[in-house]
């Protein structure tokens, strides 16, 4: 498809110009790209989890990350949410408080979700790394692995932001 775009000269006149008037035609990085798959998801996951500390990578024992694009209906009609966007992450189990660290026949490990499309949904609409909000979004999850609400770790997240400053 070959576009042509040409400026009138009432254009030219009042000043009214195109974007591409503005800016020569060039190739960006973005031209061919596409959204990152689960694949690039779990190498992403992966690294996080390889960066923990071995104190923590110790208490996590058996659990699970799996990938999926959205969390199922069932779980989001559990959770009381309408729009799947609104999920990026899932702890599944009973968390090393609730007596999640000790094993017996039939009982599943315990599992983190992270949910791609929505994950991607909070990237474009921000200005984080699509590497930390999946870092970000994990590392959540494995707090609640480890027994903490979600109030417990805005609290933590808190005292951090406030030591950084």
């Amino acid at each position: 498809m070959n576009v042509r775009l040409v400026r009138s000269q009432s254009q030219i006149a009042y000043g009214e110009f195109s974007l591409a008037s503005q800016h020569p035609y060039r190739r960006t990085p973005w031209t061919n790209a596409k959204a990152p798959d689960l694949a690039t998801f779990e190498a992403l996951a992966s690294e996080t989890f390889a960066q923990l500390p071995n104190e923590v990578l110790m208490q996590c024992g058996h659990v699970q990350i799996s990938l999926a694009e959205y969390a199922d209906d069932d779980v989001l009609n559990a959770l009381g949410i309408e729009d799947p966007s609104e999920l990026l992450g899932l702890f599944e189990g009973s968390g090393l408080a609730q007596d999640g660290g000790s094993s017996f026949t039939g009982k599943l490990p315990n599992r983190i979700w992270l949910f791609r499309r929505p994950i991607l949904d909070y990237w474009a609409s921000g200005e984080e790394t699509l590497g930390d909000i999946v870092a970000h979004v994990l590392i959540h999850e494995i707090g609640h692995h480890f027994g903490l609400s979600d109030e417990d770790m805005e609290r933590i997240e808190e005292a951090a932001d406030v030591q950084m400053l």
